[in-house]
């Protein structure tokens, strides 16, 4: 959805001409025709495009519009019914890319964005636009120290607002917000927890001191309620949370001592938790590619590509390191080899494991002596490094870790070291007995699980400005002169779009080897850890309750975004049965919550080379 999004987004105004022309170029070469859609008067100048917005929302049939219909309040009727209300308050963490962000800078290059939203809402859209180097510039962390790149400062917006749309229409966690209020939450004892992103955790506290607020935040409530807190983290905040527990409990840093989470979280709700990691990450890292973006119309992917080029996108993804946090953990163990993965299906012609594959007409041309092959997790994580500037791979040494940790005593003394624990199989569940953790996410959408690639000419690789005599303007720009000689010697590669094969098991669409999951995130990452891992004592000394419940992807296909029964990884936030679940947990209700799957993940887990 990203690479799309700003694909469409990123347009100059002295584009709109040329764009005009290769569409109808490419349109006409590929037969494709635009379907006839009623006429509307628009004139939208897009110099005022919120109130442009406004006018072409009010001309929507009120079903198709995407927020407000009168049925966002059903779920918490239904619960209001049942005489349950308020109990535990309330922390919501979102996941990546869901708070807006906004500029706090006022040097001069930036004073006109001055508060407003860089990330989210429609003065992005603005921006991006009509200033879109500028808007990149001030969205790109410096290289060395993870941070705001000089004269830039941007941050997280603040409120439930934060991150309750992306757009206005494109809801994230309003629906959620809107259930609550009918059970008498607010914000007395209702918290938004939104975060920078782009951040290593690190320096989330660093710069933000975001754990020590939230920190803060539910102690407050704990003691002004007089109850445990209810927390529910989407996407990489579940990851968030993690690294949260270790930072609290470590005498270096929250000092809350190891009954913190025991005396004051009731519960996690994990809503389709990121915890081993997110196939796409690999190929965005790599190529700055992934599934949505190589399976577009061939107009949209060159609209995609010349505005908002693979090395444009390559260049953003590299430099948020919290995104990082989502590189797949536990290697060839949890993933597969080239010959099994926990996941394969009996009649798979190719092993899962096979993380990143080549054809055989590739590999041809690569020469006698080369070691091009095809590669698993482990394999493809170290071959990526390998093609990443050295101070992204100072970033991931400094940051993070992606094993598999078995040793008890091991995992106590990876308490301290702060690199493990965005990991779960590096780390303990902490030390409480009585807090639950829910597992919620969807399962039956094609979800992208390893790749097809392929070979391009040759480029100039990106580690120059590491080299002792470049010459900085400052530690984000720096120019190295080339010698003559100096040729391009690093040889392009990216996902093999040209090659589908929809009849092989598992099929491949554009280059893109599909398995299971919710779209977004593998079911592997997904829930593994939930019916396996976290059942084991190694990783769960104290024995917390873990209940998995699958939501089957069932999108109602006259209704936006699937509806009440979809389980896509976003839209699942407005999902009936999440909203119910989320619902009763923070009344009081969780014990009513059962295991319910719809998926072979406990197999699958079994599968998993654990010991």
């Amino acid at each position: 959805m990203l690479g799309v999004l700003l694909g469409f987004v990123l347009i100059q105004p002295s584009d709109f001409t040329e764009l005009q022309t290769h569409l109808a170029l490419l349109l006409d070469q590929y037969d494709f025709s635009l379907p006839q859609i009623p006429q509307i008067e628009l004139q939208i100048d897009f110099t005022r495009l919120d109130s442009e917005w406004r006018k072409l929302w009010s001309n929507v049939p009120e079903p198709w519009k995407l927020n407000t219909n009168g049925l966002e309040f059903t779920v918490g009727e239904k619960i209001a019914a049942e005489g349950l209300t308020a109990k535990h308050p309330v922390v919501l963490i979102p996941g990546i890319i869901s708070t807006g962000l906004e500029s706090w800078s006022t040097t001069p290059e930036y004073r006109p964005f001055f508060r407003q939203k860089l990330w989210g809402g429609f003065s992005m859209l603005h921006q991006v636009m009509f200033n879109k180097e500028k808007w990149m510039a001030a969205l790109l962390l410096d290289v060395v120290t993870g941070l705001d790149p000089p004269g830039a400062k941007v941050r997280a917006a603040e409120g439930i607002d934060a991150a309750s749309s992306f757009v206005q229409g494109y809801w994230l966690w309003s629906k959620i917000v809107e259930n609550l209020a009918v059970v008498n939450y607010d914000t007395n004892n209702l918290h938004l927890a939104p975060y920078d992103w782009r951040l290593s955790y690190w320096n989330l506290e660093e710069r933000d001191g975001y754990f020590t607020k939230l920190k803060m935040v539910i102690e407050g409530f704990r003691k002004r309620e007089g109850r445990r807190v209810v927390l529910a983290a989407h996407s990489m905040g579940s990851t968030v949370m993690m690294y949260f527990f270790k930072w609290v409990e470590s005498p270096e840093h929250g000092n809350g001592g190891p009954t913190w989470v025991e005396d004051n979280v009731e519960a996690l709700v994990h809503i389709a938790g990121t915890h081993l990691g997110v196939v796409k990450a690999m190929s965005a890292f790599l190529s700055g590619e992934m599934k949505d973006t190589v399976q577009v119309h061939p107009a949209g992917a060159y609209v995609l590509e010349r505005f908002f080029s693979r090395r444009e996108r390559q260049r953003l993804f590299r430099s948020w390191a919290g995104s990082a946090s989502m590189w797949m953990k536990g290697g060839d163990a949890i993933w597969g080899n080239a010959t099994f993965a926990p996941d394969d299906l009996s009649d798979d012609a190719r092993s899962h494991g096979e993380l990143i594959l080549f054809r055989e007409s590739v590999l041809g041309t690569e020469g006698a002596t080369s070691r091009l092959r095809n590669m698993t997790a482990s394999e493809a994580s170290t071959w990526i490094l390998e093609r990443t500037p050295t101070q992204f791979q100072k970033m991931i040494e400094s940051n993070y870790s992606f094993g598999i940790e078995r040793d008890e005593e091991q995992l106590k003394r990876n308490n301290l070291d702060h690199r493990k624990w965005t990991n779960p199989l590096e780390i303990q569940l902490p030390y409480a007995p009585t807090t639950k953790f829910y597992c919620v996410y969807g399962h039956g959408k094609d979800t992208e699980r390893s790749y097809w690639y392929t070979r391009e000419g040759y480029e100039h690789d990106e580690v120059q400005p590491d080299v002792i005599d470049a010459q900085c303007a400052n530690v984000t720009d720096c120019i190295t002169t080339r010698a003559p000689l100096d040729l391009p010697l690093l040889r392009r590669s990216q996902i093999d779009a040209e090659y589908t094969d929809e009849n092989e098991v598992p099929k491949v669409v554009n280059g893109v080897r599909v398995g299971e999951g919710d779209g977004t995130v593998n079911l592997l990452s997904l829930g593994a850890m939930c019916v396996e891992g976290w059942k084991r004592k190694r990783w769960n000394p104290a024995g917390i309750e873990v209940v998995t419940v699958e939501l089957p992807h069932e999108p109602s296909p006259t209704i936006p975004r699937g509806g009440g029964t979809t389980a896509d990884h976003v839209d699942i936030l407005g999902s009936t049965a999440l909203n119910e679940i989320i619902l009763r947990v923070a009344t009081g209700a969780g014990d009513q919550i059962r295991d319910s799957f719809v998926s072979r993940i406990r197999d699958y887990a079994k599968k998993i080379q654990w010991d």
